[in-house]
């Protein structure tokens, strides 16, 4: 059989101006309260004001698309995190929290796709592993922190880094989704949300007692 294959657009800014209407669309419905399982191709592009055809043209299926709104998420939550060293000038302590209450504001404002992603990765193995290959890579830039503290005799040599790395990455994680999601989580109390974080991380990895 011949190859199918798609032709990509003449004019880049158009398709990307297109692909930007298609994602916001699917974020106003997802704030709608829709879930994404529900959520049909025929509805964003309709929302989107685009044919159903051109959603196809842009995107392979709605987990590519999903996908595409949790990467804006999670890139934007993990380039924050990236600014934070222990051992720059300052209270390091001061600035972790000011990290987490930036991270928190950023997952409040992608709550609806947070949640899109914990419903679609329970049966959707890609999603799954998309999102966990993310963390992954957070998990091994704190390890690589961890390490070179470790190496300063700031962090008790006694540190596991891996997997004292992974409890503080991954339970960070689900604690921030659950903080977000709940109705209890009330913002005014991200600040204190952002301050036990840190102070978890802190004291409980990089300044634990040896």
């Amino acid at each position: 059989m011949p190859s199918i294959t798609r032709r990509r657009p003449r004019n880049p800014d158009g398709r990307a101006a297109v692909e930007a209407r298609v994602l916001a669309a699917t974020e106003r419905l997802l704030k709608e309260g829709i879930r994404f399982t529900d959520l049909g191709v025929q509805r964003i592009a309709a929302e989107a004001g685009v044919a159903r055809s051109t959603f196809y043209t842009h995107f392979r299926d709605k987990t590519e698309l999903l996908m595409r709104l949790a990467g804006t998420m999670r890139e934007s939550s993990f380039d924050r995190t990236d600014e934070w060293h222990p051992g720059e000038p300052g209270d390091p302590l001061a600035r972790l929290t000011e990290v987490f209450a930036d991270v928190i504001r950023i997952y409040r404002t992608y709550a609806p796709v947070l949640a899109a992603v914990n419903e679609v990765a329970t049966y959707d193995e890609s999603i799954r592993e998309y999102w966990a290959a993310g963390l992954e890579r957070f998990v091994a830039r704190t390890a690589d922190l961890l390490r070179v503290e470790q190496q300063a005799g700031r962090v008790p040599a006694d540190v596991e880094v891996t997997m004292a790395s992974r409890l503080v990455v991954i339970g960070g994680d689900r604690f921030l989704a659950d903080h977000v999601s709940t109705t209890s989580a009330d913002p005014e109390n991200d600040a204190a949300a952002a301050r036990e974080l840190a102070q978890t991380w802190w004291y409980g990895v990089y300044r634990r007692p040896a």
